[in-house]
């Protein structure tokens, strides 16, 4: 099994700690928010990651090098000077992500610029259907969550219908997906009419959200999820990443 970790962001929330560094390369508790990652991975025998790059790109090889120091193997898709998005990033990165160029194989894939204490060894290796989700408890800045968790495991895009929930008895719970997560390339078997004439879609390098793809398989019952209850962060500002770094510090 391989990964991926997002790391095209351009950081800009971030300015200017990511005038000269990607947000995945910067500190936390001594070391790159991205190593936390590959180590984690490591350890649980992910031993080939790639690495999608746009912003300042050549800084993610001078700092990680080949992935050796790591116990592993890394590669890098530089999207160019703009993003291509989570869905367009996955897309670019598939012909990398299984043993041969057109592979059915699933994979996992992280953002890079998340902090987390949950475990990579309860990711599913072979999920159910096209996706399994890491969600976590919403925080300050997504106080309505992203998608719904039902007691069986499964992810809806919205919150049941109060006929289902009389007929079930299971509200589910409204949570924030967390960046982690395991899918099945058939996840994109129908993307360009899911996507449509969405900006930048059509382009030569197709830029566009992971989300509308989520939520199609979800409308089909095809992705599983569970709640991670302990500590994740979204490193998404300055104020955020200096609340991290002590509480790691403090906890080291």
């Amino acid at each position: 099994m391989k990964a991926l970790i997002f790391a095209a962001g351009l950081g800009e929330r971030m300015r200017p700690l990511t005038d000269t560094t990607p947000k995945p390369l910067l500190p936390v508790g001594g070391e790159p928010l991205i190593v936390w990652h590959l180590r984690k991975l490591a350890a649980v025998g992910i031993h080939d990651v790639v690495i999608n790059t746009s912003w300042l790109a050549k800084r993610f090889p001078e700092i990680l090098g080949d992935g050796s120091q790591f116990g592993m193997h890394l590669e890098y898709t530089y999207e160019g000077p703009t993003p291509l998005e989570t869905g367009g990033g996955m897309w670019h990165a598939l012909p990398l992500l299984g043993r041969e160029r057109i592979s059915e194989e699933p994979f996992i894939a992280i953002n890079g610029d998340i902090w987390t204490d949950y475990d990579f060894a309860k990711l599913p290796r072979d999920p159910i259907g096209d996706a399994h989700l890491v969600m976590v408890d919403n925080p300050e800045h997504n106080a309505r969550g992203d998608f719904t968790l039902l007691r069986n495991g499964q992810l809806l895009s919205a919150t049941p219908h109060p006929d289902e929930v009389a007929e079930t008895g299971d509200p589910g719970m409204r949570l924030t997906f967390s960046g982690i997560g395991v899918y099945r390339p058939s996840l994109f078997d129908d993307w360009r009419r899911i996507i449509g004439d969405a900006p930048g879609a059509r382009e030569k390098q197709p830029r566009f959200k992971l989300a509308p793809l989520l939520r199609a398989a979800m409308n089909c019952n095809a992705v599983t999820g569970e709640r991670h209850a302990s500590q994740w962060t979204d490193v998404g500002t300055p104020e955020r990443l200096e609340i991290l770094n002590q509480s790691v510090l403090l906890n080291e």
